[in-house]
């Protein structure tokens, strides 16, 4: 069964860079995490390709095609299950502050600074946008030095006023970290990650970032805005949604499976954390997949 927990990634740039841009017409296996978050936005564009979406609690397919930009630390998956002939997938991800920490601050950056804060929620963009957008992004492999920032400014502008897209993660699944606390939220996550499927006491996940319990709770609800308690909760009902829609397991040993041991305080959770209960998300994904 592949990974189905998310992990941090760190992301380089190619030497000279400040944008890592990625094509490629096959899937491509590599060693990264299958569901992973990484500080830097994401933009991706598929072209011809099939495959699914998930990001944060959101869960969907798409055919044919998708433009997405993906926020800060919102965890995600791979795209494409198959390309069709011709197919590709680009892929740019860049920091916030990668012309600097002022830059999208000034006043003529305000729509892009805009398009920032809501692709925390990730953002879907209609077919229009996919149409005037999508070849830009393609060509952007082509340029470098001061040409490739400069047309992905365009790119960045064509973005922040389309008005028809779609929030894909509402009230879900994301971290709020400055880039000073990626290590340890990346040891408090990997932690978690391995797990989440037992008790985790906050005498023990103290420990692991050297700080006492009472310390620790301040400095994780100011950097990710909420309780470890509530954040553990979240992390199982996402792993929950993932084996609802890719398991033919019992919805209860589902439960127990995402480390939940009451069947009703589960229940209680994932229908407050995703708007559904667990069979109704089961049954709308296996509608999903028929109509792929």
């Amino acid at each position: 069964m592949r990974n189905t927990k998310p992990a941090f990634e760190k992301i380089v740039p190619e030497f000279g860079k400040s944008l890592l841009v990625k094509q490629h017409n096959e899937i491509v296996e590599n060693n990264l995490p299958f569901w992973h978050f990484h500080p830097e936005l994401e933009l991706v564009y598929v072209n011809k390709g099939k495959g699914k979406r998930h990001i944060g609690s959101h869960l969907s397919y798409f055919d044919n095609s998708q433009l997405i930009l993906i926020g800060a630390n919102l965890p995600h998956s791979g795209f494409t299950d198959r390309f069709t002939t011709n197919g590709k997938e680009t892929l740019i991800q860049f920091k916030e502050a990668f012309l600097g920490d002022n830059f999208f601050n000034i006043p003529e950056m305000h729509k892009v600074k805009n398009l920032f804060a809501k692709a925390k929620k990730g953002l879907l963009f209609n077919i229009e946008t996919k149409q005037l957008v999508g070849p830009k992004i393609e060509a952007l492999i082509t340029y470098n030095g001061i040409e490739r920032i400069i047309h992905f400014l365009e790119i960045l502008n064509d973005l922040s006023v389309a008005t028809n897209y779609s929030l894909l993660n509402v009230d879900g699944f994301a971290f709020e970290v400055e880039p000073q606390d990626n290590n340890k939220i990346d040891i408090i996550f990997s932690h978690v990650r391995k797990n989440f499927t037992q008790h985790i006491t906050l005498d023990e996940i103290s420990e692991k970032v050297s700080m006492t319990v009472p310390a620790f709770c301040r400095y994780f609800k100011k950097v990710t805005g909420k309780t470890f308690t509530q954040f553990v909760n979240e992390f199982r009902i996402v792993h929950a949604t993932k084996l609802l829609a890719e398991n033919p397991t019992s919805i209860n040993d589902i439960c127990f499976e995402s480390g939940f041991n009451n069947f009703s305080h589960f229940n209680k959770l994932f229908k407050k954390f995703t708007g559904k209960s667990p069979l109704k998300y089961r049954n709308e994904m296996k509608q999903l997949v028929g109509e792929k």
